[in-house]
């Protein structure tokens, strides 16, 4: 399978060791979404002591030059100026019309270089047209591969094998070093509402990390964990995946509860103006459902309420951790209120579900931002 795409990690070897027959892909790469191992074997691990993911199907973009900052801010949602080196932030694409195209995932390196790691939207497409008369170069980084250790022993496992003081990086930070004795830069933060880091690294190097992090993980009871346990944890968490929660096609950061993306004081940016103009226009409102079933709800299921269609399911998982059927959700906004129930029509009949706080997981956000890091 994995000879039909332009895109391969070099861990596949160790992805079928590890009995994945690559059931799934993405941006053009095949993707361990099972391995042997139970997902939610693998799932516990990640929320007790820590599971290593392979996320090299991620696309890296080097963004460089004196124009580097006055383009990605006239790219992107957010204010790209207010980023230090060794800082990152998530920020959004929309088209002219307030539409997410894209989410981004910005690491500033310097002044005049930045990193760009993103999904399946549309960065790629129209970078060019504004790095366009602009001072600077983007290039794709199709050597990268991305290894993110996540899980409450994360630190205890990596921190001993790079000079660099890991527990002093804070969430969406990251710094160049070296683990194991291999060049990388190292970034806090990932997918899983854990602590987590995620190595960042050449191909070469890729497999003798991968192995060297599970080795200094066995005492911990580290294990490498599949796509599938991506799926539980980060809907647990109430993290959005680009574009499964938007399927519309046309929503606006409103609208999926990214607001906190946008900085409407910075100068004009694509889509500023429609942003402002749909603000006071949502259709639908991002919110958590738990479900009255065993199982998970299919995405596409929709919701009823007194026999009207009030809004879709999109992302879910039925998780053995809080014993409760979940789902990332829109519903018009005045439905929106926590406790209000709704009617869930799927594949498997018809079920009660209810509004609740999100994240379904650690709502406060204790794990990766504890409290002593917060100022």
């Amino acid at each position: 399978m994995t000879k039909n795409f332009s895109r391969n990690s070099v861990l596949n070897q160790r992805h079928e060791q590890l009995g994945t027959k690559f059931e799934a892909s993405w941006n053009d790469m095949p993707l361990p979404q099972y391995y042997s191992t139970d997902p939610y074997e693998e799932t516990a691990a990640v929320r007790y002591r820590a599971g290593l993911f392979d996320v090299s199907a991620l696309r890296m973009i080097n963004v460089t030059g004196p124009d580097a900052a006055a383009m990605l801010d006239a790219l992107l949602t957010s204010d790209i100026r207010k980023l230090r080196k060794g800082q990152s932030a998530i920020s959004n694409i929309v088209d002219e019309n307030g539409s997410l195209i894209d989410d981004v995932l910005v690491y500033c390196d310097g002044p005049d270089a930045f990193r760009l790691s993103h999904g399946g939207g549309s960065l790629e497409e129209v970078l060019p047209a504004f790095a366009e008369g602009r001072d600077v170069k983007v290039e794709k980084d199709s050597d990268v591969h991305i290894l993110s250790l996540q899980g409450p022993k994360a630190l205890d496992i990596l921190k001993p094998h790079t000079p660099f003081d890991l527990s002093s990086l804070r969430y969406f930070q990251h710094a160049e070093t070296t683990l194991f004795g291999r060049k990388v830069s190292l970034a806090r933060g990932g997918y899983s509402a854990e602590r987590g880091y995620e190595v960042f690294c050449s191909a070469a190097d890729a497999v003798h990390l991968w192995d060297a992090i599970l080795e200094a993980g066995k005492p911990y009871g580290a294990m490498p964990v599949s796509w599938a346990c991506l799926d539980i944890v980060r809907v647990e968490g109430g993290l959005l995946f680009f574009p499964y929660d938007m399927p519309r096609g046309d929503e606006t950061p409103w609208e999926v509860g990214a607001d906190w993306t946008v900085d409407l004081d910075k100068a004009d940016f694509r889509g500023k103006a429609a942003l402002i103009r749909r603000k006071s226009e949502q259709r639908v409102k991002q919110a958590g459902l738990e479900i009255d079933h065993h199982a998970a709800i299919e995405p596409g299921a929709r919701l009823y309420k007194d026999g009207r269609e009030v809004g879709t399911v999109n992302s879910t998982t039925y998780s053995r951790h809080l014993m409760r059927s979940i789902a990332l959700v829109h519903v018009t906004p005045d439905l929106s209120a926590y406790g209000t129930e709704l009617e869930v029509r799927s594949n498997d009949g018809t079920f009660t579900g209810r509004i609740v706080k999100t994240p379904f997981y650690d709502p406060l956000r204790l794990r990766t931002h504890p409290l002593d890091e917060r100022a």
